[in-house]
């Protein structure tokens, strides 16, 4: 061990001189004994924190899917019976004045409006009802209300009363196309009820 002690001296000898070396050790020595006595004075409170700068993830985008729809299946309208109850009948118009010409009905008929001119017949019907005293004038009448009043005083009266209602409710709540054999069957239909009331043909 001093065999190599001796060389690294002599060694250190060659590159710096020993004074200056003997200097430096010196200050080294009291470098170490001064931060000795001050310790903990020269060390700092709070040590610098090396903080690793974390990678931010890309935003995905939200991608909108288009809402599908379902189909609705529509329940078809089922048609009314032949006598609905919740039918209301027209109200009966003011007798007209006796005239040569065609009736309200007919003008209708002729022109091609037969969902009006079968309006317009049911409506002579009732009014013939009201007028012979069969049944009590009444706002808001239904078909099967009218009938079955009708048929308590005249029980002769319910099959023209029955087809007339019924025809009435398939044009204007069924929502069924008027033809001219419609208005045809009305009219016989009118006929036979004043025949019923009256005992005589309709001029």
């Amino acid at each position: 061990m001093s065999r190599w002690w001796t060389e690294t001296v002599a060694a250190l000898g060659d590159v710096v001189p020993l004074p200056l070396a003997a200097l430096i050790l010196l200050a080294v020595a009291l470098l170490a004994a001064l931060a000795w006595y001050f310790f903990p004075a020269w060390v700092p409170r709070r040590l610098p924190r090396f903080t690793i700068p974390r990678l931010r993830r890309p935003r995905l985008r939200r991608v909108r899917l288009p809402r599908l729809r379902l189909l609705r299946f529509r329940r078809r309208a089922r048609r009314p019976r032949t006598d609905p109850p919740s039918v209301r009948l027209p109200s009966p118009r003011l007798p007209e004045p006796a005239a040569d010409g065609p009736g309200l009905a007919d003008r209708l008929a002729a022109e091609g409006r037969y969902a009006e001119a079968v309006r317009e017949r049911l409506r002579e019907m009732v009014r013939l009802l009201v007028v012979r005293r069969v049944v009590e004038p009444r706002p808001g009448l239904t078909v099967v209300e009218l009938t079955e009043a009708a048929a308590r005083t005249r029980p002769q009266v319910r099959p023209a009363l029955h087809a007339a209602g019924s025809i009435f409710s398939d044009l204007w709540y069924a929502q069924r196309p008027a033809t001219a054999a419609h208005d045809r069957r009305m009219r016989e239909l009118a006929t036979d009820l004043r025949r019923e009331l009256t005992g005589e043909e309709p001029r």
